[in-house]
């Protein structure tokens, strides 16, 4: 190699070094297969979901919802939900409003579990409406997709009008469905100028339908609104489209 040419790469290559991310960094510190390398911390998995029961929480989880009660949820106005409380899940009460969980979160895998009413009501946009929004305003579709058809970008798995599922693993009305959820909040500077923008990765009944996409800005009804600077963390937040859906088993482990 020419002593031109090796300069140039190596300059290449620091300034490659420069701008990886920290994992990237963090790899290089270390040689393969050194066992001095730190151990990854243990954490007792949890159980999977049934049908006819609700699974457990990795060890390291915050649980969101116990089966039990609500106490970790609030309205728009601070006030405790009026949404129905039953035997190991929850339910919407039509035009009671939205809740939100009282702690804000950022970067989280984020597990959800959902059931739409059977029978279904409506068509298009009616049947088994909801959704769940990352930092309340980046919505992840609930909908009746089994057999209902709508918009493919307001289906369930799809990043409300932005992104479709990739493929459309729902099952029928009345059974219980699981969204898993790698959530990147999006980065602001000092001033509020976007710095990097939010990305999703969905698990829908254990088929990807959303592989690390770029959200656009926040979500909203036939039209993609620019982002607006907001705090890392903001809550996560239950729709209230109209639909008697139910939840479960909700639980966030927050990434570091």
């Amino acid at each position: 190699m020419k002593p031109q040419t090796r300069l140039l790469w190596l300059a290449a290559a620091t300034v490659a070094v420069c701008a990886a991310s920290v994992p990237l960094i963090e790899l290089l510190q270390w040689k393969p297969g050194d066992h001095n390398r730190p151990q990854p911390a243990k954490v007792v998995a949890g159980l999977p979901s049934t049908q006819e029961k609700g699974g457990t929480a990795p060890s390291d989880a915050i649980v969101l919802f116990d089966g039990k009660d609500l106490v970790n949820w609030q309205d728009h106005k601070g006030q405790p939900p009026q949404w129905k409380v039953g035997d190991g899940y929850f339910e919407v009460k039509p035009n009671s409003g939205d809740i939100l969980t009282k702690q804000p979160f950022g970067d989280a895998q984020i597990h959800v579990e959902w059931l739409s009413p059977n029978p279904p009501h409506g068509t298009d946009q009616e049947p088994g409406n909801s959704g769940v929004y990352l930092m309340s305003r980046y919505e992840l579709q609930v909908l009746e997709s089994h057999t209902n058809v709508t918009y493919p970008d307001g289906m369930a798995g799809s990043v409300y009008c932005q992104y479709p599922p990739l493929v459309n693993p729902a099952l029928p009305p009345g059974q219980w469905q699981t969204y898993d959820i790698i959530w990147h909040g999006p980065r602001f500077t000092a001033t509020g100028e976007l710095l990097s923008p939010a990305t999703i990765t969905l698990l829908y009944n254990g088929v990807l339908v959303q592989d690390h996409v770029t959200l656009t800005g926040p979500t909203d009804w036939l039209k993609r609104p620019p982002y607006k600077a907001h705090a890392l963390k903001e809550p996560l937040l239950l729709q209230d489209h109209g639909s008697p859906v139910r939840y479960r088993n909700i639980w966030v482990r927050e990434l570091k």
